[in-house]
């Protein structure tokens, strides 16, 4: 599967486009983590159990994003943008989406 940000994927041509793909994750903060970057707001720095968390979230809505284009037919995302949400106090929503595609 291939991703681009931008509209086109250089080198291929796009056949046909598909539709919107799509992949989401919702992750809770650990109270273990919590704690530490609790702490660690007090001297500063970085909260490496916070970019971990967000690292496996974008990874998961990416996987699942292209888990939807391939069950679509597609072969890659175009136009792909991330956003992140509060869905409750403690729990993020990472959403990752674009234009599914079929390329050369």
């Amino acid at each position: 599967m291939l991703f681009s940000t931008t509209d086109t994927i250089p080198g291929r041509t796009i056949k046909r486009h598909v539709g919107l793909a799509q992949g989401n994750v919702v992750r809770s903060k650990h109270v273990g983590r919590d704690i530490a970057a609790r702490l660690k707001n007090i001297v500063g720095g970085e909260l490496r159990g916070y970019t971990e968390l967000i690292d496996e979230a974008r990874r998961d809505a990416l996987r699942r994003m292209s888990a939807d284009a391939r069950s679509q037919g597609a072969n890659a995302v175009v136009g792909v943008r991330m956003t992140t949400s509060t869905v409750t106090v403690g729990a993020s929503e990472l959403y990752a989406y674009g234009t599914a595609v079929v390329v050369e």
